[in-house]
């Protein structure tokens, strides 16, 4: 319970503290005039009021990734909280605001047009063909697995399902961002977070009075409680299972969605920041919940991996199963109706966007105008062509490195942060050591993953060694080019 409270004290004095810290360093400048009106078109530059920016931006971001990642991040245990807590801090909300800053100072730019200009044309490239993978991977997600949700709810076949998921994301990647995404994403995030401080006060109250026993964490439980540890190293592991809930590369190709609608740059930190932090909170609640509802990461790790018994059938609890079941059992049929939303809906909000930012990413590329409608169609088309046949495969070996990918782009854009301070010839600590970090986390992934996840499965020691030595050189040849920078 302690852990618990104090880990969200934690994040929000982040916010108060750190965030205003990483606000000022950066320069926010409230007399600055920003895209959403310098180059205001209507349709993806347009004014809009600093709290519906705050609950789309929270929602891009967030999806089901804090609360799906963060239930298979608590099966390694506790430390789960640690991650959680430094990440979101230290990393993943420096990496959103700088993401979404960046793209204001550049006129909305696109992440690959940003790292073009800060690391080099042959860095962009490699940049906008990764970044289109990933939002088509996250799109194409995003519409088979609501599909498969829903058909198994109704009973109506999934193919009626995609066709209309894919009507609802091709006007959502079409219209002004304020006619479909601005009117309905405030109901979603209030039925998300509604979810998350339900399940957060419902646990709280059942740890005061005794019937609910919440894992503290300790010097005893920093170690991985995983049920296959050999494949599951808590260290690269568990800084890729857990990415939305500390830090995310996927939320760099959002943020320039509300960088392009920013009423004023003094809004910056509660959108940017703020939003990251709230995705932190809402992750905590859930790696919480999953270890306290289960009797700790043992009785999770045996749900998950040796099932349970549900309805007189043995079933493994997957990520879904553990939402349905928490909120079914602590917050009664209105948590149930309020676990089909979010495990149905959230996913969605992210889709969406993805779709969006994929059409502006290669719009941005080729330099074409996006006011006429029927550029956008000429842009999209392809898109939902390719995700249409996409939609025929089996995915779900795809998504398997989309967390790792989520953290490799993480990792350039927090040196495209540094190298934009390097030429301001400011201090760029901030952004390069959590980015030196971020590299020692890819690299040894790659070399001790399994081989379905991406990597070699090499021993870990190679792994730390190949991280510790990449990761340290890079951040040797870079600290070089910011001397030079500062001369």
């Amino acid at each position: 319970m302690y852990t618990f409270l104090f880990s969200l004290l934690l994040l929000a004095a982040g916010y108060f503290l750190y965030g205003k810290i990483v606000d000022k360093f950066f320069g926010a400048d409230k007399s600055r005039a920003t895209p959403a009106y310098s180059k205001c078109d209507g349709v993806d530059f347009k004014p809009m009021p600093v709290w519906k920016i705050f609950v789309i931006q929270f929602l891009n971001i967030a999806g089901l990734g804090p609360i799906f990642g963060a239930i298979m991040g608590a099966a390694y245990g506790p430390v789960a909280y640690l991650w959680i807590v430094v990440g979101c801090i230290f990393m993943g909300a420096v990496h959103d605001y700088f993401s979404g800053m960046l793209s204001i100072r550049n006129g909305g730019a696109n992440m690959p047009d940003i790292v073009g200009k800060y690391l080099g044309r042959n860095v962009k490239a490699f940049l906008f063909v990764l970044v289109s993978l990933l939002l088509l991977a996250v799109g194409v997600s995003f519409v088979t697995g609501p599909a498969d949700l829903i058909a198994s709810m109704t009973g109506i076949d999934k193919t009626v399902w995609l066709y209309v998921i894919f009507v609802y994301y091709i006007l959502a990647t079409l219209l002004p961002i304020d006619k479909i995404i601005g009117s309905i994403y405030p109901f979603m995030g209030a039925a998300l977070l509604f979810m998350a401080v339900g399940v957060a006060f419902s646990m709280i109250f059942r740890g005061l009075e005794g019937s609910l026993q919440i894992p503290e964490l300790t010097l005893s439980s920093l170690k991985n409680y995983h049920a296959d540890p050999d494949n599951n190293i808590l260290i690269p592991m568990l800084f890729v299972v857990i990415s939305c809930g500390a830090i995310s590369g996927f939320h760099s190709t959002q943020s320039p969605l509300m960088a392009r609608c920013l009423e004023n740059e003094k809004y910056a930190r509660p959108v940017f920041y703020g939003a990251m932090i709230t995705e932190g909170v809402v992750a905590m609640i859930w790696a919480t919940a999953a270890i306290a509802y289960f009797g700790g990461p043992e009785g999770l790790n045996k749900a998950s991996s040796e099932g349970i018994m549900i309805g007189g059938t043995l079933t493994k609890v997957t990520p879904a199963i553990a939402v349905d079941m928490i909120c079914k059992s602590w917050l009664g049929k209105v948590g149930a109706v309020i676990a089909v939303i979010g495990v149905v809906v959230c996913p969605i909000t992210s889709g969406d966007t993805a779709f969006r930012s994929l059409r502006l990413t290669i719009a941005d590329l080729f330099r074409y105008d996006q006011k006429s409608i029927w550029k956008r169609v000429a842009v999209s088309v392809p898109i939902f062509i390719l995700a249409y046949m996409c939609c025929m495969l089996d995915f779900s070996t795809v998504w398997k490195y989309v967390g790792i990918t989520n953290q490799l782009l993480a990792t350039i854009i927090l040196w495209t942060a540094s190298s934009y301070l390097a030429i301001q010839k400011k201090p760029h600590w901030m952004t390069s050591i959590p980015a030196t970090f971020l590299t020692f986390v890819c690299v040894s992934y790659f070399i001790v993953a399994p081989y379905v996840s991406g990597g070699l499965h090499l021993s870990p020691a190679a792994g730390y060694a190949a991280g510790c030595i990449t990761a340290l050189l890079l951040l040797a040849v870079f600290c070089r080019y910011a001397w030079k920078m500062r001369r």
